[in-house]
């Protein structure tokens, strides 16, 4: 089964309740119920995650999620390091015609790097960049 990149936006829509996005996220993730897909995420997209719950008061919602996506056999964190900021950081400098965060810029360049087409996001940046996004 073909990998899918796991963005910030999707995974908070899943776990916060009063989230715009929320009952689109939770149809979409029961449509996996038969079998979820290798997902991939980085550990900005992490960081992203767990500081949301964190800075709303809501510590031990921010440490359950972030223990859950490092214990889970699904989720491929790739770590950001040297090259790879670097990298994400060009592809920022050379877009300066879009909003891409630097956390945009290193999540497209992982997908590149993988050969990963489709991410799980509420996000058009993915599709400006040319990938497909769910739901």
């Amino acid at each position: 089964m073909t990998a899918v990149f796991l963005d910030t936006g999707y995974v908070i829509a899943l776990e916060a309740a009063d989230d715009q996005h929320h009952d689109a996220a939770v149809r979409h993730w029961r449509s996996f119920t038969t079998q979820l897909p290798p997902l991939v995420t980085t550990s900005y997209v992490f960081d992203e995650v767990v500081t949301f719950f964190n800075s709303r008061n809501q510590h031990a919602k921010a440490t359950e999620i972030g223990n859950r996506l490092l214990r889970s056999q699904t989720v491929q964190l790739v770590h950001v390091d040297e090259d790879l900021f670097y990298d994400a950081w060009r592809y920022f400098t050379q877009h300066a015609d879009k909003s891409y965060s630097l956390t945009d810029c290193v999540s497209f360049i992982v997908m590149e790097r993988l050969g990963v087409r489709t991410a799980l996001a509420f996000d058009q940046h993915f599709v400006q960049a040319g990938f497909e996004k769910l739901p």
